[in-house]
């Protein structure tokens, strides 16, 4: 229950950074933490682009998952693909300078990937918090 739990909670900070709007509209005093986060938002965003490619990898080695368990399986793979495509786009700048700086053909690349990712930022935010109040739910319902 805790790891559905967690996620589920980890889900939504990240959701809520990618679209730090939509919190703001609707608690504009919620503007002082986010404040406090924003220095460290590639950090986060680093992690867990990172803990979503590890999920997305370990999922395919346990793809038999979506013939037993189809629908937590698609659960898992979108909650690892969001984790992954946000965390890339919000460190991106901390994947550029320390991974992607040293050479140009994987920088260009890295670059086309966000500039395709970006216009969707919004929505895979909102994906995210979605995806993380369902996680939440899950986790008190079915104990996952």
């Amino acid at each position: 229950m805790l790891n559905g739990f967690f996620s589920g909670l980890l889900l939504i900070l990240l959701g809520i950074l990618a679209v730090p709007s939509l919190l703001l509209s609707r608690k504009p005093e919620a503007r002082e933490l986010l404040d406090k986060i924003t220095p460290y938002q590639g950090w986060i965003g680093v992690v867990f682009c990172v803990i979503g490619l590890l999920n997305l990898v370990d999922g395919l080695f346990r793809l038999n998952i979506l013939f037993y368990f189809p629908m937590y399986g698609l659960l898992f793979f979108a909650v690892a693909l969001v984790m992954a495509l946000l965390g890339f786009v919000l460190g991106y700048g901390l994947i550029q300078k320390y991974a992607l700086s040293r050479n140009n053909a994987a920088s260009e690349k890295g670059a086309a990937l966000l500039a395709r990712i970006r216009p969707m930022q919004g929505r895979l935010g909102i994906l995210a918090i979605i995806l993380g109040i369902v996680l939440i739910i899950l986790a008190f319902s079915f104990r996952i």
